[in-house]
């Protein structure tokens, strides 16, 4: 395989793979019905006097969907701005103060709206069993608005429902500088009758917000977790096709897009149920759902669970709950992926600066991969030096292939070069270089993180292009660095695919585009300098012969 021939393959796998590897994150399917099976037992068998899934206690008929509306409650913390509903205590609108809207140095980032379109997505619980409240019922609060106070660790919101002598609060509680709040039901039976509830948790959304672009794939969908399936994500799609039934002993579910997630934790050790359900044309549902222990007259019981809803920064999601983590979703890279985060984010930690640590972090792969990289840089070199003799003998030979083969395998032999030298050390990198891009697209550490000058957000497109520019320059160079292929159809495309990769690159976020020059750049300097020993070595030797 001669050089230009190994530089088109290298190029057009890692685009390939890329592609291939986007497409699989985004479609997917779910393996669910052996799961659920397998998942049953393992529960009947390490919790004993566990309850099974009841399917006494059903969950409310949506019927025409449609989210009621009350009155809205209003809460404030160091890290939120909340909007809960008197109408089942839903959490309707979640904005986070910590991190800005797409586009914007003003408004924060709405995470969840019940505004419709062009989003909806809510956060819902309720009781089951007897008349106890579901998401429909209405509560009430002693005030419409709640604000944590400086020094205040916690801030609790209770909201209250009292019907024929059963009394129930649903109990907020948000915490200083975390993204789990906790929801526990406190139900008071106070009637005659002994009750036998069951609790569901879950999230509302619709399948067309929070897509990405073409260009750059990301999944919004739902996903679970339990430690027999491990973690699985759900396209929308396939909540219409297959609805999820699982039962399981441990796990949670949630909704998943772009650097963001929301996942409901139920409590350690609750059977529960995990479900999908299609409401309308858009708008869909993930949840679970756990029987609890029978409450006689005159008892009670406290219900907790936890919602995450934040970014994906796996300092915040490994305390959460076990394999949130996951949900920044590196796909088959993850080995190798995980990793390279920590080392990025070890490298942040001393220089305070994704940009900096970005190109830090490349100059260290870049070393780690050295002499590879030598070893093909230096059989790409001996190609160009027999480029001359190569171009002869195709002049000679002109459309006699079997003829030029033969030559060329014996010139190869001669000089004691082999062609397929400059693959395998390539091949070996591009699984690191690959989970590096997902890296730093699935970073949300990296979103309005700020580089130098021009470069406010490394998440963002460039918005001068300075970056994709400098980018196809160095490919350019690249592809001068290299003989000039001998066929007229390959020196076209060694000569376009520099400015058709640069258009890519024109779409992609300033950070992954950073990560590719830095590594361009660091390639051109040790392929030159390999380039020129090879060649002062074989001068050296063509001197020796003529003596």
């Amino acid at each position: 395989m001669d050089t230009r021939r190994l530089i088109l393959f290298v190029i057009f796998s890692m685009s390939i793979l890329m592609l291939w590897d986007a497409w699989q994150r985004q479609n997917a399917p779910a393996e669910i019905a052996p799961q659920a099976i397998s998942e049953k037992s393992a529960a009947d068998q390490s919790v004993p006097g566990q309850f099974a899934v009841s399917t006494s206690t059903e969950l409310p008929s949506e019927g025409s969907y449609a989210l009621l509306k009350g009155q809205r409650i209003n809460v404030v913390t160091d890290l939120y701005k909340a909007d809960i509903e008197s109408v089942g205590g839903d959490l309707r609108r979640l904005e986070l103060l910590k991190h800005r809207a797409d586009d914007s140095d003003k408004s924060n980032f709405v995470l969840l709206d019940d505004a419709g379109k062009p989003m909806t997505y809510v956060a819902q619980t309720g009781l089951v069993g007897g008349d106890l409240p579901t998401h429909k019922a209405v509560f009430t609060s002693v005030a419409n608005s709640y604000q944590m106070q400086p020094g205040q660790d916690s801030l609790e919101v209770r909201l209250s429902w009292t019907n024929n002598g059963v009394t129930v609060d649903k109990v907020y509680t948000f915490h200083r500088n975390q993204y789990v709040i906790d929801v526990t039901y406190e139900i008071k039976n106070g009637s005659a009758n002994v009750l036998t509830p069951a609790v569901y948790y879950q999230i509302v959304h619709d399948s067309e917000s929070n897509q990405g672009s073409a260009l750059m794939p990301t999944f919004t969908g739902g996903a679970y977790y339990s430690e027999g399936t491990k973690f699985k994500k759900l396209a929308f799609d396939d909540m219409e096709k297959e609805p999820l039934k699982l039962e399981t002993s441990n796990g949670w579910v949630g909704l998943l897009q772009h650097y963001f997630v929301s996942a409901w934790i139920p409590k350690d050790g609750l059977a529960r149920s995990f479900y999908t359900k299609k409401l309308s044309d858009e708008i869909f549902l993930i949840g679970t759902k756990s029987p609890l222990a029978s409450i006689a007259p005159g008892a009670s019981l406290s219900v907790p669970a936890r919602l995450f809803s934040g970014p994906q920064s796996q300092k915040d999601l490994q305390a959460a709950a076990p394999g949130l983590e996951y949900t920044v979703d590196y796909g088959w890279l993850t080995i190798v992926a995980t990793p390279l985060f920590w080392l990025l984010s070890q490298i942040y930690v001393l220089v305070k600066n994704w940009g900096v640590a970005i190109i830090l972090l490349t100059i260290l792969i870049k070393a780690a991969f050295f002499r590879l990289s030598a070893s093909s840089y230096r059989s790409m070199a001996q190609m160009r030096e027999l480029a001359p003799r190569l171009q002869s003998m195709k002049e000679k030979f002109g459309d006699d292939r079997q003829k030029m083969q033969m030559a060329m395998m014996e010139l190869y032999k001669k000089e004691k070069i082999n062609p397929m030298g400059g693959c395998l050390p390539i091949l070996i990198q591009i699984p690191v270089f690959i989970a590096l891009y997902w890296v730093l697209l699935g970073s949300v550490e990296l979103r309005h993180a700020p580089f130098f000058g021009w470069i406010t957000d490394l998440s963002a497109i460039d918005p001068y292009y300075i970056l994709p520019v400098l980018m196809g320059a160095t490919m350019i160079i690249q592809t001068r660095l290299n003989p000039k292929p001998t066929d007229p159809l390959q020196a076209k495309i060694m000569t376009w695919m520099p400015i058709v990769f640069s258009v890519f690159f024109f779409f992609f976020p300033a950070g992954l585009v950073l990560y590719w020059l830095v590594n361009n750049v660091l390639s051109i300097w040790q392929q030159w300098y390999i380039n020129k020993k090879i060649h002062a070595e074989n001068l050296a030797k063509k001197s020796g012969a003529k003596r």
